[in-house]
């Protein structure tokens, strides 16, 4: 499939590869067809484009890079849409909210992407009674950034 990226050009995507979301992005109900697409000098940051508007694109990341205990509790009926033979062909991502500042950038954990790798199936989940935001910041997450790392003690004379 040949589609249209205001970011990339035309591409050609693989049929193999599209992805059909049963429940659509939030805000986005009209686009139900994407594909991701990798550039290694963003890894480990993906696209998920759309295939239908040629201007719809969202940065995603597999939550685990940036939060490895991150672990969602999910309703076997909530992703019985996805057709889940094993559960090992499940890959989730989190959408990346871009900032003019590096440190101000964020990660919807609350709202993630899941997509069954076998059969190209996809929705996006918004988790309840979760201790997960929408917006948790990227450099928080990542170690001895200047957010975490304790102020040195002054020194007595």
């Amino acid at each position: 499939m040949l589609i249209e990226s205001i970011k990339f050009g035309p591409l050609e995507i693989p049929e193999d590869k599209i992805i059909t979301m049963k429940r659509p992005i939030l805000g986005f109900e009209d686009l139900s067809s994407f594909c991701l697409i990798e550039r290694e000098e963003l890894a480990p940051f993906l696209w998920l484009h759309s295939t239908e508007d040629a201007s719809v694109a969202f940065v995603v990341i597999n939550p685990a890079v940036f939060y490895p205990d991150y672990r969602i509790e999910v309703n076997p009926n909530e992703i019985g849409e996805l057709n889940i033979d094993n559960v090992e062909s499940v890959e989730t991502y989190v959408i990346v909210t871009l900032a003019d500042e590096v440190e101000d950038i964020t990660v919807n954990l609350q709202g993630p992407v899941l997509i069954n790798t076998e059969n190209g199936l996809a929705k996006q989940l918004v988790l309840v009674n979760s201790r997960f935001q929408v917006t948790h910041r990227l450099a928080d997450a990542v170690p001895g950034s200047t957010e975490t790392k304790a102020q040195p003690e002054p020194a007595l004379a």
